[in-house]
């Protein structure tokens, strides 16, 4: 199972360093009031891309935290009873 992991990640490193090479054409951004960027279109892909998940995980973060929030509630009540409890609600999404 490992080798077939191993295999796995080296066929998508492979695919994407080829995909890398051959989109390395320079291409033009244009932004408001005439600002514009030129970068190899690889390069704007891994920004816009990192930007994305960036923006994710920002969106994400409030129902971690809310859930973190839960959790703590919980083993909280869990030492208050001196009780196991065995079974925890579903969380909340």
């Amino acid at each position: 199972m490992t080798l077939l992991t191993w295999a796995a990640r080296l066929f998508l490193f492979v695919v994407l360093v080829t995909f890398a090479l051959r989109n390395t054409a320079p291409v033009t951004l244009n932004f408001v009031q005439d600002h514009v960027w030129q970068a190899p279109l690889v390069v704007v892909l891994l920004v816009f891309f990192a930007a994305g998940t960036a923006m994710g995980l920002l969106a994400m973060s409030g129902v971690v935290f809310r859930q973190r929030r839960e959790i703590s509630r919980l083993k909280q009540l869990q030492e208050a009873r001196g009780a196991e409890i065995t079974e925890l609600p579903p969380p909340i999404l």
